[in-house]
Protein backbone atom coordinates (compact mmCIF):
# COMPACT_ATOMS: atom_id res chain seq x y z
CA UNK A 1 0.00 0.00 0.00
CA UNK A 2 1.12 3.66 -0.75
CA UNK A 3 -0.45 6.29 0.71
CA UNK A 4 -0.19 10.34 -0.74
CA UNK A 5 -2.05 11.57 2.06
CA UNK A 6 -5.39 10.52 1.14
CA UNK A 7 -4.91 8.38 -1.55
CA UNK A 8 -4.01 4.76 -1.47
CA UNK A 9 -2.97 1.70 -3.91
CA UNK A 10 -3.76 -1.79 -2.82
CA UNK A 11 -3.71 -4.51 -5.09
CA UNK A 12 -6.28 -6.31 -6.44
CA UNK A 13 -7.36 -9.86 -5.06
CA UNK A 14 -10.00 -12.37 -5.87
CA UNK A 15 -12.27 -10.53 -3.01
CA UNK A 16 -12.48 -7.27 -5.48
CA UNK A 17 -13.91 -8.44 -8.52
CA UNK A 18 -17.50 -6.99 -7.88
CA UNK A 19 -16.02 -3.85 -7.62
CA UNK A 20 -13.99 -4.10 -10.46
CA UNK A 21 -16.65 -5.40 -13.26
CA UNK A 22 -18.61 -2.33 -11.88
CA UNK A 23 -16.17 -0.24 -12.41
CA UNK A 24 -15.73 -1.69 -15.59
CA UNK A 25 -19.43 -1.37 -16.53
CA UNK A 26 -19.07 2.00 -15.73
CA UNK A 27 -15.63 2.64 -18.14
CA UNK A 28 -17.52 0.85 -20.71
CA UNK A 29 -20.23 3.41 -20.69
CA UNK A 30 -18.03 6.20 -20.59
CA UNK A 31 -16.05 5.27 -23.59
CA UNK A 32 -19.39 4.29 -25.57
CA UNK A 33 -17.72 1.49 -26.45
CA UNK A 34 -19.96 -1.48 -27.97
CA UNK A 35 -19.26 -4.32 -25.06
CA UNK A 36 -22.86 -5.14 -24.00
CA UNK A 37 -22.08 -7.80 -21.31
CA UNK A 38 -24.01 -6.73 -17.73
CA UNK A 39 -21.94 -6.60 -15.02
CA UNK A 40 -22.23 -10.65 -13.91
CA UNK A 41 -20.51 -11.16 -17.16
CA UNK A 42 -17.73 -8.84 -16.45
CA UNK A 43 -17.82 -10.44 -13.11
CA UNK A 44 -16.59 -13.74 -14.56
CA UNK A 45 -14.40 -12.36 -17.27
CA UNK A 46 -12.60 -10.38 -14.43
CA UNK A 47 -12.25 -13.26 -12.39
CA UNK A 48 -10.83 -15.05 -15.30
CA UNK A 49 -8.29 -12.64 -16.35
CA UNK A 50 -7.01 -12.27 -13.24
CA UNK A 51 -6.26 -16.06 -12.51
CA UNK A 52 -4.71 -15.78 -15.75
CA UNK A 53 -2.58 -13.18 -17.36
CA UNK A 54 -3.54 -9.81 -15.53
CA UNK A 55 -2.69 -7.91 -12.93
CA UNK A 56 -5.31 -5.08 -10.70
CA UNK A 57 -4.39 -2.70 -8.17
CA UNK A 58 -7.33 0.01 -6.76
CA UNK A 59 -6.97 3.34 -6.09
CA UNK A 60 -8.84 4.49 -2.85
CA UNK A 61 -8.98 8.16 -1.70
CA UNK A 62 -10.14 8.69 1.98
CA UNK A 63 -10.28 4.63 1.75
CA UNK A 64 -13.07 4.97 -0.79
CA UNK A 65 -12.11 3.04 -4.02
CA UNK A 66 -12.09 5.61 -7.17
CA UNK A 67 -10.46 4.19 -9.94
CA UNK A 68 -8.07 0.54 -11.18
CA UNK A 69 -6.00 -0.15 -13.51
CA UNK A 70 -6.26 -3.66 -15.04
CA UNK A 71 -2.70 -5.24 -17.00
CA UNK A 72 -0.51 -7.81 -18.28
CA UNK A 73 3.49 -7.43 -18.28
CA UNK A 74 4.76 -8.70 -21.61
CA UNK A 75 7.89 -9.74 -22.59
CA UNK A 76 9.08 -6.43 -24.20
CA UNK A 77 6.05 -3.97 -22.37
CA UNK A 78 3.40 -3.49 -19.93
CA UNK A 79 -0.27 -3.75 -21.66
CA UNK A 80 -2.77 -1.25 -20.00
CA UNK A 81 -6.20 -3.31 -20.82
CA UNK A 82 -7.98 -0.66 -18.68
CA UNK A 83 -7.49 2.06 -16.62
CA UNK A 84 -10.29 4.15 -14.77
CA UNK A 85 -11.29 6.61 -12.57
CA UNK A 86 -14.70 7.89 -11.17
CA UNK A 87 -16.08 10.74 -13.02
CA UNK A 88 -15.93 13.34 -9.73
CA UNK A 89 -12.69 12.71 -8.98
CA UNK A 90 -11.55 13.48 -12.50
CA UNK A 91 -9.54 16.49 -13.41
CA UNK A 92 -7.50 16.58 -9.75
CA UNK A 93 -4.84 14.71 -10.74
CA UNK A 94 -5.73 11.25 -9.17
CA UNK A 95 -5.48 9.58 -12.53
CA UNK A 96 -1.55 10.87 -12.89
CA UNK A 97 -0.78 10.36 -9.93
CA UNK A 98 -2.28 6.68 -10.12
CA UNK A 99 -0.47 6.02 -13.54
CA UNK A 100 2.49 7.36 -12.31
CA UNK A 101 2.49 5.73 -8.97
CA UNK A 102 2.56 2.25 -11.14
CA UNK A 103 4.97 3.23 -13.87
CA UNK A 104 7.61 4.38 -10.86
CA UNK A 105 6.71 1.14 -8.89
CA UNK A 106 5.05 -1.72 -10.53
CA UNK A 107 5.67 -1.38 -14.46
CA UNK A 108 9.46 -2.13 -14.77
CA UNK A 109 9.24 -2.28 -18.19
CA UNK A 110 10.47 0.21 -20.99
CA UNK A 111 7.41 0.58 -23.23
CA UNK A 112 3.59 0.81 -22.02
CA UNK A 113 1.07 -0.01 -23.81
CA UNK A 114 -2.91 1.08 -24.33
CA UNK A 115 -5.50 1.14 -26.38
CA UNK A 116 -7.80 4.29 -26.96
CA UNK A 117 -11.59 4.23 -28.61
CA UNK A 118 -10.96 6.60 -31.37
CA UNK A 119 -13.86 8.65 -30.27
CA UNK A 120 -12.95 9.10 -26.92
CA UNK A 121 -11.89 12.25 -26.81
CA UNK A 122 -11.10 12.93 -22.92
CA UNK A 123 -9.12 9.52 -23.04
CA UNK A 124 -6.58 10.66 -25.89
CA UNK A 125 -5.99 13.80 -24.11
CA UNK A 126 -5.26 12.29 -20.80
CA UNK A 127 -2.76 9.77 -22.51
CA UNK A 128 -1.30 12.38 -24.58
CA UNK A 129 -0.77 14.97 -21.46
CA UNK A 130 0.91 11.99 -19.63
CA UNK A 131 3.18 11.98 -22.74
CA UNK A 132 1.88 9.10 -24.89
CA UNK A 133 2.16 8.97 -28.51
CA UNK A 134 0.24 7.49 -31.64
CA UNK A 135 1.57 4.15 -32.26
CA UNK A 136 -0.64 1.74 -34.67
CA UNK A 137 -4.50 2.40 -35.77
CA UNK A 138 -6.35 -0.90 -35.37
CA UNK A 139 -9.45 -0.32 -38.27
CA UNK A 140 -12.55 -2.92 -38.53
CA UNK A 141 -15.78 -2.88 -40.59
CA UNK A 142 -18.58 -5.30 -40.05
CA UNK A 143 -19.09 -7.59 -42.29
CA UNK A 144 -22.63 -7.08 -43.99
CA UNK A 145 -22.23 -10.45 -45.26
CA UNK A 146 -22.74 -12.30 -42.27
CA UNK A 147 -25.49 -10.43 -40.66
CA UNK A 148 -28.31 -12.66 -39.51
CA UNK A 149 -26.70 -15.63 -40.53
CA UNK A 150 -24.63 -18.17 -38.27
CA UNK A 151 -20.83 -18.16 -39.51
CA UNK A 152 -19.00 -21.71 -39.44
CA UNK A 153 -16.42 -22.12 -37.08
CA UNK A 154 -14.45 -24.94 -39.04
Amino acid sequence: MRNWGEMNVLQANPSDVQLLAGFNRQLILDERHRNRMSVEELEVRMREWLAAEYDAYIFTRDSVPVGYVLFRTDDDFVYVRQFFIVTECRQQGVGRKAFEWMATHVWKHDRIRLDVLWDNSAGVAFWKALGFEEYCITMEIENRNTKGREVSQE
